[in-house]
């Protein structure tokens, strides 16, 4: 009674024209009720494929539902949107996390701090697949799962690592600041993508003038950019730093 594809099958439009048409055309003697076919990932399936889909759900509403599973909406032809009735699903709140992750704690017999359910809850972003994935990941590296070895197994930069970082950039010369980032980085394997995120969240926590946050976080942006067309980490951190060195000139003359 149920048909279910991922976008690990094959799911083009001789699938849509093949099996998923002969499961939707034909109805079960024996058993009442719909038919579901449950499409995971649908925003992965071509144009064409979806095109041939749409003609498949008219035809056959009154034996098989469809479910179609997706990231992103806008890679869903418009004319399949207009057949079906959206249901959106955000990411999960620490209040929905927390008792779910703590039976599976209970259950495995992980030895877990408080600090560390709290770093689990904070880099799976509402996601419990990847918050029960770092858990079994930081629990098979580590006896005990603390915030220090969650952030270390998923190789995130601690929060003391970024204060230290910012204060070695708004507080010492170039030269230091840039030996002592490198050092870092280098000792725990940390990508500037993650030190950028990280230091984006400190900025808007830090006390400064709003002319100078703007400069600052315009810049940051701008490393951002060219990080993801792939340059190179050590000039973008050069970047970084200068970003910093210019903000703290520009906050002293303006005291």
């Amino acid at each position: 009674m149920v048909l279910e594809l991922n976008a690990s099958d094959d799911r083009g439009i001789d699938i849509v024209r093949g099996p998923i048409l002969s499961f939707a055309s034909t109805r079960t003697i024996f058993k009442k009720g719909f038919k579901l076919v449950i499409l995971d990932e649908a925003d992965a399936m071509t144009q064409d494929a979806q095109n041939a889909l749409r003609r498949v759900i008219e035809k056959f509403t009154e034996n098989t539902r469809f479910c179609l599973i997706c990231n992103y909406l806008s890679k869903i032809i418009p004319a399949l949107q207009s057949r079906c009735t959206r249901f959106r699903f955000g990411p999960l709140t620490p209040e929905l996390m927390v008792p779910r992750v703590q039976h599976v704690i209970d259950e495995e017999k992980v030895d877990i701090t408080d600090d560390g359910m709290k770093a689990l809850v904070t880099l799976s972003s509402g996601d419990m697949r990847r918050a029960l994935n770092i858990l079994q990941s930081t629990s098979m590296a580590f006896e005990k799962v603390t915030e220090e070895t969650v952030y270390t197994c998923t190789g995130h930069p601690l929060k003391s690592d970024i204060a230290n970082i910012l204060d070695w950039m708004l507080n010492q010369d170039f030269t230091m600041a840039y030996k002592r980032i490198m050092e870092l980085k280098t000792l725990k394997g940390l990508a500037l993508h993650d030190i950028l995120t990280e230091i984006h969240l400190f900025v808007h926590r830090v006390d400064f003038p709003a002319s100078v946050r703007t400069q600052l976080l315009i810049k940051m942006a701008d490393i951002e950019y060219r990080l993801a067309a792939g340059t190179s980490e050590k000039i973008q951190l050069s970047s970084l730093i200068a970003a910093f060195q210019v903000t703290r000139d520009l906050i002293v003359a303006e005291a």
